[in-house]
């Protein structure tokens, strides 16, 4: 069965043209006319789809096909781009940037058109050969709409736009004047998330209003190819699958540690754990004294440990119930900042070292240029909680922070595609710099859920006093 989903690519000349601004504002308008907006990211980003929820209403989903499969990818935006309403993709970077994980690889694939959004700043006529070389790159990538971003005055607006209907085929949509009021906060990793922006949107709306043309736009979006829609295959065992084999199924509880701290999570890898079998019980290393009573495994995902270094180390209870729960042998997962948790000891920027829950007798450094930035592949070297040796796993690492040397006798679970080891495995606890989207590989999921199932009928048979709670160092 096939489906046309209307849907259009906002894509950027280059990081910092102001393209997350833009579909923001875009995303409101289009709210504000009752339209049913789902938004999308592209690319391997955890922060722009808060902010897509925030003005939404709606889950964003991560288009990223190098990350995550052409295939995957498809089914994705087939489930859950409405047929009435309109799909936007906030692009990553500059439209072509990424290789396979680029805007314009996705554009393809999708057949989706592409509004560029151009910074005009310090340019004027040059704007068109900006534009002209967009247009003229790659052929099969349909740039079909133009955004002109910080106009200064409607003089400048004018040149452009004579250069730009003299040079170019692509026709502008719209031309946004400059505004601090609408500027979105931004840090080390990237800009602010969705709870922490107060965001203008009532000024976003008006100039959306004001100087796009929505009406245009929406046509452009209808221009989307036709996708098939498809039931997507089950990839690895389910609870309804478990319960086939099983008449008492064993019910799992993860702990997903969610708060200002630890807050980077793909909604997909969420899914998959809910399908796989386990009930997601939220908590908060940062706010909360205690666990969650009966937790089978714990995942703690990336965010900004760094930022409430001192917060969390002062909350000495959770990090000892962390510590015991880790060393019972029952599954944890951790992943950037959820590993710099588990770590010995954090040291933020200005030299303050904050001590951790100690899993790993390493202490996390933050410094102030990035240490490492790109796609990753993971190839298991031994059974973790993710999987089997030689089982694969991919994903993107982006972090300030690095660890001392990790002592030789710490098992390395896997090794990435650029040769280091690293997946630093203690009982049944993997943790590590990579942050992991299971597209690829759904079974991770199950794997984990499965493990957890697997130790929880294992601990059953167990008296209390076996599990011996450790005083942290």
């Amino acid at each position: 069965m096939e489906n046309s989903l209307p849907a259009i690519i906002l894509a950027g000349t280059h990081s910092g043209c102001g393209k997350t601004t833009v579909t923001l504002g875009i995303m409101a308008a289009l709210c504000k006319q009752g339209l049913n907006v789902q938004p999308f990211k592209c690319g391997p980003d955890f922060i722009d789809p808060t902010l897509h929820r925030l003005v939404t209403g709606r889950v964003s989903r991560n288009l990223d096909v190098r990350m995550c499969g052409a295939e995957y990818v498809e089914q994705v935006f087939a489930t859950h781009a409405p047929v009435e309403g309109i799909s936007i993709i906030e692009g990553v970077m500059g439209l072509f940037d990424g290789g396979n994980g680029s805007a314009a690889r996705l554009a393809k694939l999708l057949d989706i058109p592409v509004v560029l959004v151009v910074d005009v700043r310090s340019a004027a006529e040059s704007v068109a050969a900006v534009i002209k070389g967009f247009e003229t790159l790659d052929p099969e990538v349909r740039v079909a709409g133009v955004i002109l971003n910080r106009v200064a005055s409607e003089r400048h607006q004018q040149m452009i736009a004579d250069a730009v209907r003299q040079y170019c085929r692509t026709e502008i949509i719209g031309a946004l004047p400059r505004d601090a009021t609408i500027s979105l906060p931004s840090r080390h990793l990237g800009l602010h998330m969705g709870a922490e922006v107060d965001l203008n949107q009532e000024r976003l709306i008006e100039l959306m209003e004001q100087h796009l043309d929505l009406d245009k736009l929406q046509a452009l979006a209808a221009q989307a190819g036709s996708i098939k829609t498809k039931n997507p295959k089950p990839r690895y065992a389910s609870l309804r699958d478990f319960e086939t084999r099983n008449p008492e199924p064993v019910k799992v509880r993860l702990g997903i540690a969610w708060d200002e701290a630890f807050c980077f999570y793909y909604q997909d890898n969420l899914d998959m754990l809910t399908e796989a079998g386990a009930e997601l019980v939220i908590f908060s290393p940062l706010h909360d004294t205690n666990l969650p009573e009966n937790l089978d495994g714990i995942y703690l995902g990336g965010g900004y440990p760094e930022l409430h270094a001192a917060a969390l180390s002062a909350n000495t209870s959770m990090r000892q119930e962390i510590l015991n729960f880790s060393r019972s042998g029952r599954p944890v997962y951790g992943e950037c900042g959820g590993f710099m948790y588990l770590t010995r000891s954090i040291t933020d920027t200005g030299g303050r070292e904050h001590p951790m829950a100690g899993v790993y007798p390493v202490a996390a450094t933050m410094r102030k240029r990035l240490r490492r930035l790109g796609y990753r592949q993971v190839k298991m070297q031994m059974d973790t909680v993710l999987g089997g040796a030689g089982s694969h796993c991919y994903g993107h690492e982006f972090h300030y922070s690095e660890i001392d040397e990790m002592p030789a006798e710490i098992d390395r679970g896997y090794v990435l595609d650029d040769g280091r080891a690293e997946g630093y495995l203690v009982r049944n606890t993997l943790a590590g710099y990579v942050h992991l989207h299971w597209g690829r590989t759904p079974e991770a999921a199950s794997h984990f859920v499965q493990l957890c199932r697997n130790q929880k009928s294992e601990d059953r048979g167990r008296k209390p006093d076996e599990f011996p709670p450790v005083a942290m160092e």
